[in-house]
């Protein structure tokens, strides 16, 4: 043992990692709470329901983001709906039914590969096969297609490893009681994985909602000027392109106050969203726990 590790007992050495572990936690703390500061005092002063609800402008101040809103939310939920099937049963083949082989580690590989390719490539590649090779042209179904390429890896290893931590046991009963295999997935594994999917759900949703690159090559930079328009051919402006628009070659002469507008009503939008799935996700979470004991 060196001559340093004998001046230093394993309680002050415990005391100073968990400092440093504090320190850490509070700088991104600090960081978080500085950035989200800054964009509320500058973009919360913009809000107002005409802001909010009303047609944008394309060279007169005063101008809304209603229908980039409603458009958010529209290819949000439209390519959560396809992923959502795709990766829960992806996951759950992979964490019940798979075994270790060839296949299931190339399949692993191929969705680890697919969370780390950049967003604009997989823009361009909707573009070349959305847009263009399917002839859908700039449209909200082929953004939502593209969208759900970006979800998919995230949702599929967020599924499978909360599949993964379902208690044996849990398994082991149902299966004595003379349930089939199917039947202890759908009613016991997926109801304790559950709170785990959620979170994962979440995190997928709110990257989702920030995405730019893949929906300006996908879905546009135009609006329908009919509110609310469920068309999924129509083009599809969301409101975090919205922003990289009229910043990069908006004619409005309030664009600053524009954008300030719109990163404070995604940063408010994306809270609310994480509440709405975070606080059901707890509360069932306990719920298991305490039916555990």
């Amino acid at each position: 043992m060196s001559t340093g590790s004998r001046l230093i007992s394993p309680k002050i050495q415990d005391k100073i990692a968990t400092g440093i572990m504090w320190l850490a936690g509070m700088v991104i703390m600090g960081i978080l709470v500085t950035f989200l500061f800054y964009m509320l005092y500058k973009g919360v002063p913009v809000l107002s329901w005409e802001f909010i609800t009303g047609e944008p402008s394309d060279i007169r101040a005063g101008g809304g983001v209603g229908p980039q809103l409603f458009n958010s939310f529209y290819i949000l939920t439209l390519s959560l709906l396809f992923s959502i099937p795709l990766a829960v049963g992806a996951g759950i083949y992979l964490a019940e039914y798979a075994g270790n082989n060839r296949l299931t580690d190339m399949i692993r590989l191929s969705t680890e590969s697919l969370a780390t390719v950049p967003s604009i490539v997989l823009g361009l590649f909707g573009m070349i096969i959305f847009v263009n090779m399917l002839g859908m042209g700039f449209s909200i179904i082929g953004g939502a297609l593209t969208l759900m390429l970006l979800n998919l890896p995230v949702l599929v290893r967020v599924t499978e490893e909360s599949i993964r931590t379902v208690p044996v046991h849990y398994r082991e009963a149902s299966l004595a009681l003379g349930a089939t295999k199917w039947q202890t997935i759908y009613r016991v594994v997926l109801p304790n994985a559950l709170p785990g999917i959620m979170t994962g759900l979440t995190l997928t949703a709110g990257r989702a909602l920030g995405e730019t690159a893949i929906l300006i090559f996908t879905a546009g930079t135009t609006v329908s000027r009919q509110l609310p328009d469920f068309d999924v051919t129509a083009a599809g402006e969301t409101l975090a392109v919205h922003m990289w628009y009229v910043m990069a070659i908006g004619l409005v002469p309030d664009r600053i106050d524009i954008a300030n507008g719109i990163g404070a009503l995604l940063i408010i939008t994306i809270l609310i969203f994480n509440l709405m799935f975070t606080i059901p996700g707890k509360l069932l979470q306990r719920k298991m726990g305490s039916s555990r004991h």
